[in-house]
């Protein structure tokens, strides 16, 4: 029970790994405030989360309506923990070809989102004596080729950001950290084409079934390990622990693949042939 008497926000918090967080803080005693855009799916964890959760609905692409979420837990008793994970694909067009405006909606989405988070959080936390902020990145944040180049490069800006707003509020006891997962078996991607039934899930098994074949861990990423990092960092087990990340990726940026599969030819082995 590391948060009893805390009280949490988790942004997209209906589904995917803001389920999984929300699920696991309301475990381990916290109240859970969700903000989502998805009424119906928010609503049910709700309901069945015999008062720990509650649900409002929050668009967080509109900085009034994240700035009432925050204000929502500051009239029930004060905000302790603020999770900064809504998000979507984004828009999927390379650099040369995106429009303006499919550039701006996905920044908005993806990274002015978390910077008003922690810009309405850290005075409510600020009065408390401190708290913990944690932000979703991606390993998209890391290199190309895991992500659209809009998605990518605002993740890129939440690991920054990250590291800056840790700064700025050490003064007020606020932590401030990032997780940064890897193919998570989601509806992330899916839902950004618009699938739906049969083909979402036909989509997100091709999905899962590539990611597994991907990194050294060889099983799909699932909401849950995610949420487990994410309630270390926002724990007072983390206590020691602020301006940075924790990667969960099940080793999927540790190296080419030559690095850790042994059927994939490498230089070294190439080169062995010589030596004998």
């Amino acid at each position: 029970m590391r948060f009893s008497g805390k009280r949490a926000i988790v942004t997209g918090g209906a589904s995917g790994i803001g389920r999984a967080a929300a699920l696991r803080f309301a475990e381990e005693g916290a109240e859970v405030i969700v903000g989502d855009i998805d009424e119906a799916e928010g609503g049910a964890l709700a309901e069945t989360s015999n008062g720990r959760i509650t649900f409002r609905r929050t668009d967080v692409t509109q900085a009034d309506q994240i700035e009432a979420l925050v204000t929502a837990a500051d009239q029930a008793g004060g905000l302790d923990i603020m999770f900064n994970n809504a998000g979507a694909g984004g828009a999927r067009e390379p650099i040369d070809q995106i429009s303006p405006e499919d550039w701006d909606r996905t920044q908005a989405l993806l990274l002015r989102s978390v910077a008003l988070g922690i810009r309405y959080a850290a005075p409510l936390m600020a009065k408390r004596g401190g708290g913990a902020i944690v932000n979703t990145s991606s390993v998209s944040a890391l290199g190309s080729g895991y992500a659209p180049t809009a998605y990518s490069t605002a993740k890129a800006g939440v690991l920054h950001l990250t590291r800056i707003a840790a700064a700025d509020l050490a003064q007020h006891k606020i932590r401030v950290n990032a997780v940064v997962p890897g193919f998570i078996a989601t509806n992330i991607f899916t839902a950004t084409l618009g699938l739906q039934g049969a083909a979402r899930d036909q989509a997100n098994q091709a999905i899962a079934g590539m990611a597994a074949h991907a990194q050294p861990i060889q099983r799909t990423g699932r909401s849950e390990d995610i949420a487990a990092a994410v309630a270390f960092l926002a724990s007072d087990d983390a206590s020691f622990i602020t301006g940075t990340h924790i990667l969960v990726d099940g080793g999927l940026t540790i190296g080419t693949r030559q690095s850790w599969d042994p059927s994939q030819p490498s230089m070294f082995a190439a080169l062995d042939q010589f030596a004998a």
